[in-house]
């Protein structure tokens, strides 16, 4: 193909992807009232999924103080037209999360014909493995990260009297930076997966450098959490598995690699 018929090529892909967005983002429009009452809003409300389930912990280990009764903040908004601004653009923004896996799907295609057939080879699964990850990355973001951060920062008072009155483009700023960081920080498995595919990463460096990891890994949880050291821990644990997990994916690179270079020996 010549640079015109790539660049060709990638448009039809553009249009494809950004029409799968439009086609998401239309229906997260129409569906307002879930939308906002139900997913946006919901972790500014003590009846919210993980604070009952902190509650029920809390009554399980007889610590009453894990269960959250009240949230001390009133969203508003100072905009004339920011509630409509608003409700266009969360819904697009809700159309690329839940177009990403066609998106990436879209990247992919474009990709694969300039791959050599042992690259395709190892690579197949990625669009699942990548989509897959990226969804629970956002749900651990959206149900226990963002939910912790909320509280702490709702909780946090330097006076009695000072009201928190937090403008509603915070609180979006808040719930979406904490689950679409979370959601990005789950793909380590895969993006050490092709590292090690290039050969640039091994399990035994990772080995090495796990001292050195974990002291980036907590940097990390401490920059998408608030200063709290109970919602540091909870995101600073599954990250350390993701890492574990990582070490054992390019482990297993390294020993497919060695098996098909020595079946490729025996046979030349």
């Amino acid at each position: 193909m010549s640079f015109i018929d790539h660049l060709e090529a990638l448009r039809w892909h553009i249009i494809r992807a950004a029409i799968s967005v439009v086609v998401f983002a239309t229906g997260a429009f129409f569906a307002k009232d879930f939308l906002f009452h139900d997913l946006i809003l919901g972790p500014s409300r003590p009846d919210f999924w993980t604070y009952r389930m902190f509650c029920k912990f809390g009554q399980w280990v007889h610590a009453p103080d894990l269960c959250i009764d009240k949230i001390g903040f009133v969203i508003q908004n100072r905009e004339m037209s920011g509630q409509l601004t608003m409700h266009i653009s969360t819904s697009f923004m809700v159309g690329i999360v839940l177009a990403f896996p066609y998106l990436f799907w879209e990247i992919w295609r474009f990709v694969k014909p300039g791959l050599y057939p042992h690259e395709r080879q190892n690579s197949r699964g990625a669009v699942f493995f990548v989509s897959v990850l990226f969804m629970l990355g956002l749900l651990f973001g959206y149900y226990i990260a963002a939910p912790l951060s909320i509280n702490f920062l709702a909780g946090y008072v330097v006076d009695p009297t000072i009201e928190n009155q937090i403008d509603m483009q915070s609180y979006l700023s808040t719930l979406t930076t904490m689950s679409i960081s979370c959601a990005f920080v789950f793909e380590l498995p895969m993006i050490v997966f092709f590292l090690a595919k290039a050969g640039l990463v091994s399990a035994e460096i990772m080995q090495v450098y796990r001292k050195h990891a974990i002291v980036v890994i907590l940097i990390i949880a401490a920059v998408i959490t608030p200063p709290d050291i109970s919602a540091q821990i909870i995101v600073t644990i599954p990250i350390l598995l993701l890492y574990e997990l990582s070490i054992h994916i390019a482990r297993v690179v390294r020993r497919g690699d060695t098996a098909r270079l020595n079946a490729k020996l025996k046979q030349e």
